[in-house]
């Protein structure tokens, strides 16, 4: 302590060496919490370390700036310890002599490098353990002294070798804990067994100690959700054994670090880093951007009592919704009364919305703001940098800035209201754009197309449907609050008179608006290319060839159907004035067919910047309260209900196994790290894990993972600087994408594996998320999968006979290939999926 101030007490400081792994963040916050440490994260190749310095560290650099840190994690990741691209700076910790060590932890890679720079071997499992949860068998001593029995997930395909298979049953017990000849320095400590269908069980290193130097490493994951609490009291007693060696053998009083040295540069909000770029670079004019709709906000409603299951799909009709560009967030399965499907929203005249479009790749968000007057062009104009070679840009910066210059102040907001959309962003994000802000330059410049991969709408006029509650809300954001509340008292006159709202015009979807004429009279030739089953096995074949290498734990594997047909007229019969056309099913039909054969809570039908896209998901990606509350539903595991499974019981019985549990378990300390990189450490639960929920069609294995943004602790942290704006849902959305559950672990090295796998073939919409961020700082997106969608400027040849053109649909479907998937059922699952939506255009013929 210094001069008596608190504030001056040196906290200790953990340096955690990150081999850009997906669960970094996790680790991060279990030291964090149980040691009271200061932790600060770089990349195993030390970049950047700090900043201004790059990566080009020398050994000499590196052993001063050390000086600043109580011990060092080396962490878990993709690849092999053998390649030195894999571990980077490892090596140099385990090479330091004794009066220059540090003490190290290596955990999973970062033990498998210690074990291999001090005379062991690394071999492949015979089976790999990705998700696995096993037994650590241990004596007691050094770091796992009074540690209670404890099971511990696994995540490798790799294991050390100090030549414990040499070792014959009878001696084991005798030679388990003493240290290998071909590895004398090491003295094992914990080992696992790995349970093999032929031959004895396989002898697997879990935990070693260095003789001399301060070195200890585990191969199993502490920070897992499935690892036991036990299992912390390893941590606690390595900690107290580094602070024992700084105490004897540090020779080098520890130093202060600047903050930038540290690590502890708070991470900005996109607002915060536009704000700075503008002002640092210079903004481009942005006249659109500084008047559309800019200004303070007024909320103004009309509520309604609506009748039991009225649907999303019968108040757009009602309403006259769907003739040009089109949003519905479809909670269909409300009246089947699952718990999720809550809230139906419909926006209205989002043909008159502005919309903020980038496309991957791009350093600018265009702006375009459609003409209020029939026949007049929209304006359009392109924000970014203009010094578009500083390599901070990034869209959202552009959307948090658009947003938080016209959001709502909730303090004002009526009480009594339903959480859910009031008005604000609302689109779509495509599976490329996460791809390539996740790993830059690995999509082409030329994609040979000008689409979007992000689409979102400023909408200010809407319907919410309360679902549990029965009650419509007819809403509006606007600058002047008389002509929002006149607009809003119009709209719902003309819902009221709506014979939907007397049960006289009930939805059926097998009998209204000429659906039934175009499945009677099928005048229409579907042209289909789906996935090769033989091509396909081989994919999943090469993807365990990964996985057993050692460079990915999971692979989601995908595969896309596409189907062409004759362009024709895209107005659905309700808003049709020219008369219904009875050969065709309109984008409009078919999302009514889909949604009543596959309901689920976040269903949507959006025509908007060029795509039409149909979905029936079932899986939330990310939730978001104005409060700061996020969730996050990872699904993994799904079985078809057939006569052989029927039940919830059997349902459980079939996917409460190793196999289907692991697949989720990886996603879900994946979706943990993402979390608790932008909400902190400490900050991220798990309520539900490994739940198998029934849906129309499958039941599926689902976990919910929560986190709370917290402003206090931020400030509390620096009390010298406080906050000019938190962080939003748009921040907490840029930082977790591409859904987890759409890449596997670690998901940077898992995308790439994934984009050469399939062959570079777009994902597009598929995998990607849809969903909103309301004026009031309320966010809810799905994932987008059981879906169908074009683009509008995709065209495929004519068929036979034809000379025009045909429009192309996509249809992707998937799963995640682990160690323990078979080719046969991996296919099997990916037709499985694509059945739903499949089955729709197989109907229409």
């Amino acid at each position: 302590m210094e001069n008596g101030d608190p504030q001056h007490v040196r906290r200790s400081r953990i340096l955690f060496l990150d081999a850009y792994d997906s669960f970094t963040n996790n680790i991060v916050s279990l030291l964090t919490e149980l040691l009271n440490v200061q932790v600060c994260v770089r990349r195993m190749d030390l970049s950047p370390f700090p900043p201004e310095r790059g990566p080009s560290w020398t050994r000499e650099e590196l052993v001063d700036h050390l000086s600043g840190f109580d011990a060092v994690v080396c962490g878990p990741g993709p690849g092999s310890p053998l390649n030195p691209d894999d571990v980077g700076a490892f090596r140099t910790l385990w090479d330091l002599a004794r009066a220059e060590a540090v003490p190290v932890l290596g955990v999973c890679l970062g033990f498998q490098s210690l074990v291999c720079s001090f005379g062991g071997e690394i071999r492949k499992l015979r089976r790999g353990l990705h998700g696995m949860v096993r037994d650590i068998e241990y004596e007691g001593r050094d770091i796992f002294s009074g540690v209670r029995p404890f099971k511990a997930t696994l995540y490798h395909s790799l294991c050390a070798d100090l030549g414990q298979d040499a070792v014959p049953a009878s001696e084991w017990p005798l030679q388990q804990y003493k240290p290998f000849p071909g590895a004398p320095n090491l003295i094992p400590l914990a080992w696992s067994r790995g349970h093999v269908e032929e031959g004895e069980d396989e002898r697997i290193l879990m935990a070693v100690k260095h003789a001399r130097r301060p070195f200890w490493g585990l191969q199993y994951h502490p920070e897992s959700i499935c690892t036991h609490a036990e299992a912390h009291d390893v941590l606690r007693n390595w900690w107290a054994e580094a602070q024992r060696w700084n105490a004897v053998s540090r020779m080098r009083p520890l130093h202060s670090l600047t903050e930038s040295e540290s690590g502890e540069v708070e991470t900005p909000t996109h607002t915060d880093q536009y704000n700075k770029l503008s002002q640092q670079y210079g903004q481009a004019s942005c006249e659109l951007f500084d008047t559309t709709h800019a200004g303070p906000q007024h909320y103004s409603f009309v509520k309604l009592n609506i009748p039991q299951d009225l649907t999303a799909v019968e108040v757009a009709e009602a309403l006259g919704e769907g003739k040009d560009d089109t949003i519905v967030l479809d909670s269909s399965s409300a009246s089947k009364g699952d718990p999720l499907a809550l809230y139906s929203i419909i926006a209205l005249e989002a043909d008159k919305a502005p919309r903020l479009k980038h496309r991957a790749g791009e350093r600018f968000v265009t702006l375009s703001s459609p003409s209020q007057q029939s026949g007049l062009s929209a304006q359009e104009e392109r924000i970014g940098y203009l010094d578009s070679a500083s390599g901070e840009f990034s869209p959202w910066q552009v959307f948090s800035k658009f947003w938080s210059e016209r959001r709502l102040d909730v303090s004002k907001l009526p009480a009594g209201l339903p959480d859910v959309f009031k008005g604000g962003l609302i689109g779509y994000v495509s599976y490329e754009s996460g791809l390539d802000a996740l790993s830059p330059g690995v999509l082409p410049t030329e994609r040979g197309h000008r689409r979007p991969d992000i689409c979102l709408a400023w909408v200010t006029r809407s319907v919410v449907l309360d679902h549990r509650a029965n009650s419509a809300y007819v809403q509006t954001i606007s600058n002047d609050p008389s002509t929002g509340q006149d607009y809003c008292k119009v709209v719902a006159d003309k819902l009221r008179d709506a014979p939907c709202m007397t049960n006289q015009g009930v939805y059926d979807p097998a009998h209204t608006n000429g659906v039934d004429q175009w499945q009677q009279c099928p005048g229409e030739i579907f042209q289909y290319q789906l996935p090769n089953a033989a091509t396909y096995q081989d994919k999943v074949r090469r993807c365990q060839d990964s996985i057993k290498e050692g460079n990915s734990y999971e692979l989601c594997l995908t595969d896309q159907t596409f189907i062409t047909r004759a362009r024709g007229d895209d107005v659905p019969p309700h808003v049709n004035t020219k008369g219904a056309t009875l050969y065709r099913a309109t984008p409009w039909d078919i999302f009514k067919r889909l949604r009543s054969r596959q309901p689920a809570p976040f269903g949507s039908f959006v025509k908007l910047g060029g795509a039409t896209l149909i979905s029936s998901s079932p899986e939330r990606f990310l939730q978001h309260t104005s409060e700061g509350l996020c969730a996050m539903r990872p699904m993994k595991g799904t079985v078809r209900k057939s006569d052989q499974v029927s039940t919830l019981s059997q349902a459980e019985e079939i996917l409460h196994i190793p196999k289907e549990e692991a697949e989720n378990l990886m996603i879900v300390d994946l979706v943990r790290h993402d979390l608790h990189g932008i909400c902190g450490a400490g900050k991220v639960t798990v309520p539900e894990l490994l739940k198998v929920e029934e849906y129309a069609t499958v039941f599926q294995m689902v976990t919910n993972v929560q986190g709370q943004l917290n402003a206090e602790q931020r400030e509390v942290k620096h009390p010298q600087r406080r906050r000019k704006s938190e962080f939003n849902g748009l921040d907490v959305l840029s930082s977790v994408l591409p859904p987890g559950s759409m890449t596997g672990a670690p998901k940077k090295r898992s995308c790439e594996i994934l984009y050469g796998l399939e062959k570079g073939i777009e994902r597009s919409l598929y995998s990607g998320v849809v969903g909103y961020m309301d004026a009031a700082g309320k966010g809810d997106w799905s994932v987008t999968i059981r879906a169908m969608f074009r683009w509008d400027d995709e065209l495929a040849p004519p068929a036979e006979g034809e000379t025009e053109k045909r429009e192309v649909w996509h249809i992707g479907a998937g799963g995640a290939v682990t160690i323990l998937s078979t080719p046969e059922g991996e296919h099997d699952e990916m037709v499985t999926k694509l059945s739903g939506p499949l089955g729709i255009w197989k109907a229409m013929e």
